[in-house]
């Protein structure tokens, strides 16, 4: 399992489906928990790409919630939903703006 930051794209999904592993994010908000649920740090790699992209190997406590991005098959949650929000977009701005047109 790969706790991450945020979304991850089509390396990844691969990574995930051929090594059978999942990536996860933290609900928004939720970076306080995670901070204080890791018991100890049992390696660092990668450094010199600066802290935010080292890759931190950590004991922890029980950590959540955490929302899987990117299941062993490969599929990636932020992209299903990235597609669906794209296709509503129109849609939904225009029922919007019917409901605000009066602001300029």
């Amino acid at each position: 399992m790969i706790v991450g930051k945020g979304g991850m794209g089509a390396n990844t999904e691969y990574a995930c489906k051929t090594f059978k592993a999942i990536h996860c994010v933290f609900p928004a908000g939720c970076a306080v928990v995670a901070a204080t649920e890791v018991e100890e740090i049992v390696q660092a790699e990668w450094c010199d790409l600066g802290m935010p992209e080292t890759l931190w190997n950590c004991r922890v406590k029980e950590f959540g919630p955490l929302i899987v991005s990117i299941d062993t098959e490969g599929h990636n949650l932020f992209e299903r939903n990235k597609a669906i929000f794209n296709e509503r977009e129109k849609t939904v701005l225009n029922e919007i703006c019917k409901h605000v047109s009066f602001i300029k």
